[in-house]
């Protein structure tokens, strides 16, 4: 199963709560207990995400983070990659010589089309679009067996 790990998930859940107000800066603290999610753990994800230059750092009394850029210029992609490293679907999607299969695979060149897919939706999406949720009818039907 392809699944985020659940940090990267309440990272994104993070973000969007600095994407509804850009401009503000919060706490640790402040997003907490807004989220219900463990301080500890709000902690980590907004260092990583400052880490990788997603969010800013500012000392001080009314200190906290901030959006390094507009939510319209950061991509669901980024914040995933800040997270838990480059999208790959399979290792050698990622890249070569990672496999000792990888020079008799047939079915290499489609785990990279299917990862290339994968990360072309994720860059697609930006951090303002996942503050805005979707009506059933714009949820994308699924094919069923």
């Amino acid at each position: 199963m392809l699944r985020m790990a659940r940090l990267t998930d309440y990272g994104i859940l993070l973000l969007t709560t600095f994407a509804r107000e850009p401009d503000r800066t919060r706490s640790a603290r402040e997003l907490a207990e807004s989220s219900r999610l463990p301080r500890p753990t709000v902690s980590k994800i907004l260092k990583d995400l400052a880490h990788h230059g997603l969010l800013v750092t500012h000392r001080g009394v009314k200190g906290g983070f901030s959006l390094s850029r507009p939510p319209a210029d950061i991509s669901v992609a980024e914040i995933v990659t800040a997270l838990e490293g480059p999208i790959a679907v399979t290792e050698c999607s990622e890249r070569n010589g990672s496999c000792r299969l990888e020079p008799t695979c047939i079915v290499r060149s489609n785990w990279r089309r299917i990862n290339r897919v994968v990360l072309e939706a994720l860059e697609g999406i930006t951090l303002d679009e996942m503050t805005h949720p979707l009506a059933p009818a714009d949820l994308p039907r699924t094919r069923h067996a």
